[in-house]
């Protein structure tokens, strides 16, 4: 049984990465779901698709490498709030993640969202991770 959906989700994803696959199986949720889609408005993956498997269903994930140098668009996933140590901020606490060219991914009472949308809304939440 995994405690930490959220690492598992961050992990699967870097292993994959490290052993140049190009598409990714996760066990899906609501919350991956909304993260996998946030990954897919930032230029982080290639595109994403939802398929039911009469259980949780998957995520399916396509990667994506540059071209020229088969390097991963996704040079780091960073899990910031644990299950041991959770962490919130309030949208004036917002740290610039890679001197602004990453992103975090925030969960607030108004949804999962960028750190840029969470300000742009004035609320402030749990700091699920970092990607760059």
């Amino acid at each position: 049984m995994v405690t930490d959906p959220i690492a598992d989700f961050l992990t699967r994803i870097r292993n994959a990465q490290m052993a140049g696959h190009r598409v990714v199986d996760i066990p899906a949720s609501n919350l991956k779901k909304r993260m996998t889609e946030i990954l897919y408005n930032q230029g982080y993956i290639l595109k994403y698709k939802f398929e039911d498997d009469n259980k949780q269903g998957v995520i399916k994930i396509a990667l994506k490498y540059d071209l020229a140098s088969k390097q991963p668009a996704i040079q780091s996933l960073e899990r910031v709030s644990r299950p041991g140590l959770r962490q919130y901020a309030s949208p004036s606490e917002f740290r610039r993640v890679k001197n602004g060219l990453g992103v975090a991914i925030i969960s607030t009472s108004k949804g999962v969202m960028t750190d840029k949308e969470a300000k742009a809304q004035n609320v402030g939440g749990e700091v699920l991770c970092y990607i760059y």
